[in-house]
């Protein structure tokens, strides 16, 4: 455990580099569907580049939890500022190239760099007393908030940077981005990596807690449900009429409204528990698909991504917290790792089908199908209430 000054320190840089890693992944959401639909060969493949991110974010967290626990978190920071930058780049030259692949494979980079800004999370909840581990992980998330702030001003003001070559600009600032957040989390004092005096329980007995169930299945419905709406959401709005600008404001502050919440969220966990704020992120996300439900208009599209923003936040914080009351500390990377995986591999899956979906059945049909997996949810977390006999 880092001194109680390092640890607000490395806290401090973490919520930046949460900021600026957020930023390239909004302006990957705000953009990859409608550049997808202009460089693929076939329009049912406009969202193949967002599920390829999170293609990248799923691939990437148990070989980030195997060189965390093996050679610290900035080693796997580094890395994973590195991939950011790489992201960057490659988006930039595919599209002034007009390569699908070259963009798809710029978006799998940026899922890299997303899964590991993700663990930031755990990061934070490690400085600091276990009676401050919500409100640290919370904290780091505030940095959310001036992510989606700096991606949609990205897209929106970088758009024609490049002469002839709409958005290569944004995603040349995106990869500066990343390049300074890796500065910031190069100077951060991370503990090291828990030697343990006895081996830590086999994943397999971890994985059948009760709570860990819950907080695995609710974590995973609240990531799928938020990207399967959020990534159909911009794509829809061409499709009705709206222009890119107001694409970019609505995903803009459907991501600020997923990270501002973390000024209470970490004091809700701590007045009314975990598994009750998860709960309420899941029914404030059915509460956005009604209003997606309500009408088709810009207005409706962007209540419905504010609303979701906010079901996130609420619903994958309290998830967190369950995870952090789940394992040892010689346990925690491989854990943490196992989580992530999950839910990326559940949300890969979402942003797969949600292209086609759209495209064949209409932003209608996208918003019903969020009601069964929070059923689910909401079931499992009944089911488990209790100790299981």
């Amino acid at each position: 455990m880092t001194s109680f000054g390092n640890g607000r320190n490395t806290i401090w840089r973490l919520a930046v580099a949460s900021a600026l890693a957020g930023a390239q992944s909004t302006v990957i959401f705000a953009t990859a569907a409608v550049l997808g639909a202009a460089l693929a060969p076939d329009p049912a493949m406009a969202t193949l580049p967002v599920s390829i991110f999170i293609a990248g974010m799923a691939g990437s967290t148990l070989p980030a939890g195997y060189i965390t626990a093996r050679f610290g978190r900035r080693a796997t920071y580094m890395l994973g500022s590195g991939t950011g930058i790489l992201s960057g780049l490659v988006g930039a030259a595919a599209i002034a190239l007009s390569s699908f692949a070259m963009f798809c494979i710029a978006t799998l980079m940026g899922g890299m760099l997303a899964a590991v800004a993700l663990s930031f999370r755990f990061a934070a909840a490690e400085c600091v007393p276990e009676n401050a581990r919500a409100k640290a992980l919370t904290n780091v998330l505030i940095g959310g908030v001036f992510s989606g702030l700096l991606g949609g001003e990205m897209v929106t003001t970088t758009i024609h940077l490049v002469p002839k070559h709409d958005l290569a600009g944004t995603y040349l600032i995106s990869a500066l981005f990343a390049l300074i957040s890796m500065a910031l989390l190069a100077g951060a004092n991370f503990p090291r990596p828990a030697v343990a005096v006895v081996a830590g329980r086999p994943l397999k007995v971890v994985a059948r807690q009760p709570l860990f169930l819950s907080a695995v299945i609710s974590g995973a419905i609240i990531y799928l449900l938020m990207n399967f709406l959020m990534t159909s959401a911009p794509l829809a709005m061409h499709m009705h009429g709206m222009q890119q600008y107001q694409a970019n404001f609505a995903v803009q502050w459907h991501v600020v409204a997923m990270y501002a919440p973390s000024f209470i969220s970490g004091w809700l966990i701590s007045r009314l528990g975990s598994v009750r704020v998860t709960v309420a992120g899941l029914v404030i996300t059915a509460v956005a698909a009604v209003i997606g439900l309500t009408g088709e208009t810009f207005n409706f599209f962007t209540l419905s991504l504010l609303v979701l923003g906010v079901g996130w936040n609420l619903g994958f914080s309290g998830a967190s917290a369950m995870v952090l009351d789940t394992h040892r500390p010689e346990e925690r990377a491989k854990v943490q790792a196992l989580n992530d995986f999950i839910a990326f591999g559940t949300v890969m899956l979402g942003s797969f089908l949600s292209g086609g979906v759209l495209l064949a059945y209409g932003w209608t049909v996208v918003c019903w199908l969020a009601f069964p997996p929070i059923a689910m949810a909401l079931s499992v977390l009944w089911l488990f209430r209790r100790p299981v006999g």
